[in-house]
C-alpha cells in the first residue's frame, strides 16, 4: 500500500530573522564548497589591496609634511614613486579580488539554478496541480539571480569594504587619536539609521519578490492561453487583473527603493557633517599649531575613502536584504518533500499481471475520485474504461503511472506493490498517448526519441507504423522543426506524432488517453490504423472513446463515481441492457464519449 503524501503545510510562518539567514547560509554553503580556492584567493587578496588603499593617505601626508613644505626634491620623488606603486597594486590585487569572487560566484549560482530545475523535476504531479507555472519560473530565474549577485557584488565583496573601514579608522587614531574620536560622534546615529532601514528593507523584498512571482504567474497563466482570452473577447478583464498585480508590484518596488534611498542619502548626509566636524576641529588645530598641513591632508583623503565603502555598504545592504528574501523562497522550495515515494524493486523486461485491488484515490485532500476499485489486467491485454466525465477513467491512468501517489489499497504488477517498484523501471515500461498532445520546440528526431538512444532506422519504422511518414515529410524529415507548442503541426498530425512516439518507445504497457477532438474522415481512419498498431502485442489500458476501440477491446470496463459498475465484451455487456448499454446508446448513436 502506498503511504499518503505529505504536504508541508503553506502558510506557515517564517523563523525568527536571525536564525532564519544563519540557517540559509548554512545551506548554501554546499554550492559554495567547491570553489572554496577561489574564494580563498580572493580573500588573501582583500588585506592587500585594504592595506595599499590605507597606505596612500599616509604617503600623502609624508610628501606633504617631509617633502614639499621642506623642499625635500629627493624625498617627494622617493614618496611620489612609493604613492604611484601603492596605486598600482591596489589596483591589481583589487581586480584580482574582484574578478576570483565574480567567477566564483558565478560557478556556485549555476551549480544551485541546476539544483532547483533538478529538484523540481523531482516533484510530484500534485505540487504542479498548486504552484503557477510563473512562481516555480521566478524560483529558478530571478531568485536564483538575485542571490547570484549578492554572492558576486554583495556578500563577498563586503570583507574588502569592512577591511577598508576598520583599516581607515585604525590610521586616523594612530595619526591623531582627539580628532578621530571628534568625527566618530556621527558613528552612533549611522549605526540606528542602517539597523532601522535594514529591518525595513528586508520586510520590503519578501513582498517584492512575493508579488513578482504573484505577476509572473498570472502573466505565463494567461499568455498559455491566449488563444480563449482572445476568443471569448476577454482582454479587458485580464489587462485589469494583471494591472492589479502590476500595482501591487509596483507600490512595493517604490517603497523597497524609497527607503534604499534613504539609506544612501543618510549615509551622504552623515559624510558632509563628519567634514564640517573635521574642517572645524581640524583647522582649529592646525590654527594653534597642533596639527600639520598633511595631517589635515591625509584626514581629508581618509574620510573620503572612509564613507565611500559605508556609502557602497548601504547599496549593497539593498543587495542582501533582497538575497535574504530569494534564499528563503528557494529553499522553501529545495525544502518541499513532495515528491513521489521511490521504491527499491525492478521489474521484469516484460511485466506481467496488474492487479487493482480495493484501490481508492482522492485529488489534494478532496473527496475521493476512485473508490474501492477491484481490477486484474492480464499480459497483453486491451482494457477499455468507459464512463461518463468525472467516472475516474483518466485517474485510474494516472495512478497506475504514478504521476501521483497517495493511493490507498493495493496496486500490484507481477506481485510487487506499485509504490515499491523504483519509478525509472515502472516509467521505463510504461508509454502514455495523452489527448493534449505536449510537442517541444526543436527537431522531430527529439520530440520522438525524448532523451533516449533509439536510432532512425526505429524511428521510421514507427512513424510508418503510426501512418505519420507525411507529415514528418512535410515538416522535412527526422531534423524538421516542430515550432514552440506545435504550431506548425495539426491537432489531428500531433496525435500522430503521439502514437509515433509511443511505438519508438516500445514500452510493453500502453495507457492510451483517446482524443476527443474532432478530425477529418481521412486523419480519423489513420488514427484508428495507428491505435491499433499500439494495441498490437501490448498490454493496453484505454481510456476510450471511439467506436472502433471500444468494440476490439478484449474486455469493457464501466466506471460511475469512481467505481467499478459492470466489465466484459462490447456484445455482453450489450446484451444484458446495463449501465454499459445505456452509455452506448446515448453517446454512440449521436457523438462519441466525453472525455473525463
Amino acid at each position: 500500500m502506498s503511504p499518503p503524501a505529505s504536504h508541508p503545510p503553506g502558510g506557515a510562518s517564517p523563523p525568527e530573522e536571525g536564525s532564519s539567514d544563519l540557517r540559509f547560509i548554512g545551506k548554501l554553503m554546499p554550492y559554495l564548497r567547491a570553489d572554496l580556492p577561489l574564494y580563498a584567493t580572493a580573500m588573501a587578496l582583500a588585506p592587500v589591496s585594504a592595506g595599499l588603499m590605507i597606505l596612500q593617505p599616509w604617503l600623502l601626508k609624508h610628501a606633504i609634511d617631509d617633502a614639499i613644505l621642506p623642499g625635500d626634491e629627493a624625498a617627494l620623488a622617493d614618496l611620489a614613486l612609493a604613492y604611484l606603486g601603492a596605486v598600482f597594486v591596489a589596483f591589481l590585487s583589487e581586480a584580482g579580488y574582484t574578478l576570483a569572487v565574480a567567477y566564483a560566484a558565478t560557478r556556485s549560482i549555476t551549480r544551485l539554478r541546476d539544483d532547483v530545475f533538478r529538484h523540481t523535476l523531482s516533484l510530484s504531479q500534485a505540487f504542479f496541480d498548486r504552484e503557477p507555472t510563473g512562481r516555480l519560473l521566478t524560483r529558478v530565474t530571478s531568485d536564483v539571480e538575485a542571490l547570484g549577485e549578492t554572492l558576486s557584488a554583495g556578500a563577498f565583496t563586503i570583507v574588502l569594504d569592512v577591511m577598508l573601514v576598520v583599516g581607515i579608522l585604525v590610521a586616523m587614531l594612530a595619526l591623531d587619536p582627539r580628532l578621530t574620536a571628534t568625527l566618530l560622534l556621527v558613528a552612533p546615529p549611522l549605526a540606528l539609521a542602517v539597523e532601522l532601514i535594514r529591518r525595513m528593507l528586508r520586510k520590503l523584498y519578501q513582498t517584492v519578490r512575493t508579488s513578482l512571482a504573484t505577476l509572473n504567474a498570472y502573466t505565463a497563466e494567461r499568455i498559455a492561453g491566449i488563444e480563449v482570452v482572445q476568443l471569448y473577447r476577454d482582454e479587458a478583464r485580464v489587462l485589469d487583473q494583471f494591472d492589479e498585480r502590476l500595482l501591487r508590484y509596483r507600490d512595493a518596488a517604490i517603497h523597497t527603493n524609497v527607503w534604499d534611498a534613504l539609506l544612501y542619502a543618510i549615509v551622504d548626509g552623515l559624510t558632509s557633517i563628519t567634514m564640517a566636524l573635521m574642517l572645524w576641529y581640524g583647522g582649529a588645530s592646525w590654527l594653534e599649531g597642533v596639527a600639520t598641513a598633511g595631517l589635515l591632508a591625509a584626514f581629508i583623503e581618509y574620510i573620503g575613502k572612509l564613507f565611500t565603502p559605508i556609502r557602497e555598504l548601504s547599496s549593497k545592504l539593498a543587495i542582501l536584504q533582497r538575497a535574504a528574501s530569494a534564499l528563503e523562497k528557494i529553499f522553501g522550495l529545495l525544502d518541499h518533500r513532495e515528491h513521489i515515494t521511490p521504491g527499491d524493486r525492478g521489474l521484469p523486461a516484460e511485466p506481467g499481471k496488474i492487479e487493482l485491488s480495493g484501490v481508492s484515490f482522492a485529488y489534494g485532500g478532496g473527496p475521493d475520485v476512485l473508490r474501492g476499485i477491484d481490477l486484474t489486467i492480464a499480459p497483453g491485454e486491451v482494457v477499455a474504461l468507459v464512463g461518463r466525465t468525472g467516472s475516474g477513467k483518466t485517474t485510474v491512468g494516472r495512478v497506475l503511472r504514478r504521476a501521483y501517489d497517495g493511493y490507498r489499497g493495493s496496486i500490484r504488477i507481477d506481485g510487487i506493490e506499485l509504490s515499491r517498484v523504483r519509478l525509472d523501471a515502472l516509467r521505463s515500461r510504461i508509454s502514455v498517448v495523452q489527448q493534449d498532445v505536449v510537442l517541444y520546440p526543436g527537431d522531430v528526431r527529439f520530440n520522438l526519441a525524448l532523451g533516449r538512444d533509439i536510432d532512425d532506422a526505429r524511428l521510421l519504422a514507427a512513424i510508418e507504423l503510426a501512418q505519420a511518414g507525411d507529415v514528418v515529410a512535410r515538416l522535412g524529415g527526422l531534423d524538421g522543426r516542430i515550432d514552440h507548442g506545435g504550431r506548425n503541426v495539426s491537432v489531428g498530425e500531433a496525435q500522430l506524432l503521439s502514437f509515433a512516439r509511443t511505438l519508438a518507445h516500445e514500452s510493453p504497457l500502453v495507457i492510451l488517453d483517446e482524443a476527443t477532438a474532432s478530425v477529418d474522415t481521412l486523419t480519423e481512419a489513420r488514427i484508428q490504423v495507428a491505435t491499433e498498431a499500439v494495441l498490437e502485442r501490448r498490454t493496453v489500458l484505454v481510456v476510450a472513446h471511439r467506436l472502433s476501440t471500444i468494440t476490439h477491446a478484449d474486455r469493457i470496463v464501466v466506471l460511475s463515481a469512481g467505481q467499478v459498475l459492470e466489465q466484459g465484451r462490447h456484445t455482453e455487456l450489450l446484451a444484458r441492457g446495463g449501465a454499459y448499454a445505456a452509455l452506448f446508446h446515448s453517446r454512440f448513436d449521436e457523438a462519441t464519449p466525453e472525455a473525463s
